[in-house]
């Protein structure tokens, strides 16, 4: 684990990285923020779903979205980005899909939500703190009802659900 921090240095993007010279004339190098965590949630389908966020991601991914806590992952080289993942949860109900991301230290105006048809995108042109996440949607979700605010460094983006079109029956002539 200590060699993965030795290596923080030389794997962190320059935007990442400050150097400076104290008044006692000592050069100092900082690199961060440095972000992770991860989520763990249990579906509908009574799984565990697990979701990282961050600007650390692992070298070594698994086809299940989930990358787990292996010890060959804590081997693998993380790679280090200045563009974090944020936190998002997506809130399903009757009614509406409600998608919440944590978006700390930007301003609105720095924020781009992009819909599609069954995903999201959402990101941030802060030179400070960028963000950028792509989220799957509902396949009921119904773009055209979206709505989003921010405040308090949180994103919420809600969209209504499709108007569901149930065939109203077909008279059929006995013979």
């Amino acid at each position: 684990m200590y060699e993965q921090f030795a290596d923080i240095q030389s794997n962190a993007p320059k935007e990442l990285i400050r150097e400076y010279e104290t008044k006692e004339s000592n050069k100092v190098r900082e690199v961060g923020p440095i972000v992770y965590g991860y989520s763990m949630t249990i579906g509908p389908d009574g799984k565990p779903h697990v979701q990282e966020f961050g600007n650390v991601k692992s070298s070594t991914g698994s086809s299940s979205g989930s990358r787990g806590f292996s010890s060959t992952r804590l081997r693998a080289r993380p790679e280090i980005t200045a563009e974090r993942e944020p936190l998002a949860d997506v809130n399903v109900t009757d009614n509406e899909v409600k998608v919440v991301l944590e978006m700390p230290g930007v301003k609105k105006e720095d924020i781009k939500v992009n819909a599609y048809d069954d995903v999201i995108e959402v990101s941030s042109n802060n030179p400070h703190r960028k963000y950028h996440k792509t989220i799957e949607m509902p396949l009921e979700v119904d773009i055209e009802t979206a709505r989003s605010t921010y405040n308090n460094g949180i994103l919420e983006v809600t969209f209504n659900k499709k108007k569901e079109t149930k065939p109203r029956g077909k008279d059929i002539k006995v013979e």
